[in-house]
């Protein structure tokens, strides 16, 4: 069940008639060794963040069809899309990200957790060169859109993932959105302070700060026309998702795995996956499939 504390931010936030202006990320230094190591770990696969990869891995994976090729935006050092990789073998994947440093982490993982078929390339995701229209199957991306540094480049990237996308092809973009009250956004970050470093700590608040409204990502998505859907977490956005209309029954192959991945992850893991799950549910987003 979620905390009291936490109701009370969901609630206080819902009435409030503040309205945060959005705060571009600043660079994050880590010139301590030892923290930069600490940030690394913590969002590695099998750190504090796996269950919201496999949420989103199983979310991702009902825009995936059979044999699809398939467009990470912004794919970071792939912790993410490895996740989604393991759930779907017989796709190809495709990450792309501006940063050689994150790329060189991304292969990192790959290589660590035995990934074949994904491959990574330096690219920017408001101007998607090397990519012909209608040349992949799905475009997805998670917690990458809230970097761009304008509206105008969400629109771009949007504009650019429309155009790659073969007609009828998936569609999963999740990102924060932007909560009304600074004093909630703190909330967030600092929930779990005591078992994330302070690096991350900081990331995450300085990313909610940055994260778009709900009307602006819903005005950029209507490129997609009837194609997508948005939908948003219980009572506030503090996560919102632009989906495909249309999904499909995961496979056999994308179920055994999604189960082989939850029975690995520990007790505590397994309860915030479901509490993640309640918390979109509750905002009219079902789990596609439940691995428990």
């Amino acid at each position: 069940m979620p905390s009291p504390a936490l109701l009370l931010n969901l609630a206080l936030d819902l009435f409030s008639g503040q309205r945060q202006p959005r705060v571009v990320e600043p660079a994050l230094v880590m010139d301590d060794p030892a923290s930069a190591q600490a940030f690394m770990l913590a969002g590695r696969e099998d750190g504090i963040l796996a269950h919201t990869y496999l949420y989103h891995a199983i979310q991702a994976s009902a825009v995936i069809a059979p044999g699809a090729t398939v467009l990470d935006l912004g794919c970071g050092p792939a912790n993410q899309l490895a996740f989604i990789a393991r759930l779907n073998p017989d796709a190809r994947f495709i990450g792309l990200d501006a940063a050689d440093a994150m790329l060189d982490l991304g292969r990192e993982t790959l290589a660590r957790n035995a990934i074949t078929n994904t491959r990574l390339c330096a690219g920017d995701m408001t101007a998607l060169h090397g990519f012909d229209d209608g040349s992949v199957d799905a475009v997805v991306s998670t917690m990458s859109l809230h970097h761009l540094g304008s509206l105008e480049a969400l629109s771009k990237t949007l504009c650019e993932a429309r155009r790659v996308l073969k007609p009828g092809g998936g569609i999963y973009l999740v990102d924060f959105g932007r909560l009304r009250r600074q004093a909630s956004q703190a909330f967030f970050a600092t929930e779990n302070a005591a078992r994330q470093p302070k690096l991350f700590t900081e990331d995450y608040y300085n990313s909610l700060r940055a994260a778009f409204s709900l009307d602006e990502l819903r005005a950029a998505a209507a490129v997609f026309g009837a194609a997508t859907r948005i939908r948003r977490t219980f009572l506030v956005p503090f996560l919102v998702a632009i989906r495909s209309t249309a999904s499909q029954p995961l496979r056999p192959a994308t179920v055994a795995a999604a189960r082989a991945i939850h029975a690995a992850l520990s007790p505590r893991q397994q309860y915030e996956l479901r509490d993640l799950s309640r918390f979109f549910g509750h905002g009219g987003f079902p789990l596609a499939f439940k691995p428990w």
